[in-house]
């Protein structure tokens, strides 16, 4: 995907996910198959005849849900089930154009850090100002060029 395109599609993600009420996704401390079966007041023996399986299936799966063993397909026939719909998202932590500008800048310092390094050794080091200028021009190559490079750690 080219920079212009990507940055569009981030535009377009971000507007989506700022409408994500993230403290409503985060899942329950037994995890969502049993929050919901239990407020739907069924019984794991239940939801194990409607899926197929035994009720043992059923606590293994509530379980394996907690501790991330479990699988989509899984929650998908538990959510079934349960008449519920699974919901599958990835959040970011900050909007996706905050963290491509921070793997910029964190980008941009490690290169100017060998290039300071460099310098340097050559009794020819570069003011703070200068510093600063070269990071906010690495910054914008960085962030102009091929997407790919703002994550490539070599």
């Amino acid at each position: 995907m080219k920079s212009d395109q990507a940055r569009l599609a981030r535009k377009n993600l971000d507007r989506r996910l700022n409408a994500v009420d993230r403290e409503a996704l985060r899942m329950p401390p037994f995890g969502w198959v049993r929050a919901i079966r239990e407020a739907l007041g069924m019984s794991p023996a239940t939801l194990g005849k409607r899926i197929g399986v035994t009720r043992p299936r059923i606590n293994a799966l509530e379980k394996a849900e907690i501790t991330g063993s479990t699988t989509i397909k899984t929650l998908r026939e538990a959510a079934e089930a349960m008449d519920c719909v699974l919901v599958y998202a990835i959040v970011p932590r900050a909007s996706l154009d905050q963290t491509v500008l921070d793997q910029a800048e964190k980008k941009a310092l490690s290169e100017l850090a060998r290039l300071h390094h460099t310098m340097s050794l050559e009794n020819q080091e570069l003011t703070s100002r200068d510093l600063a200028d070269e990071r906010a021009r690495l910054m914008r190559e960085i962030l102009d060029g091929p997407p790919r490079r703002l994550w490539d750690d070599a």
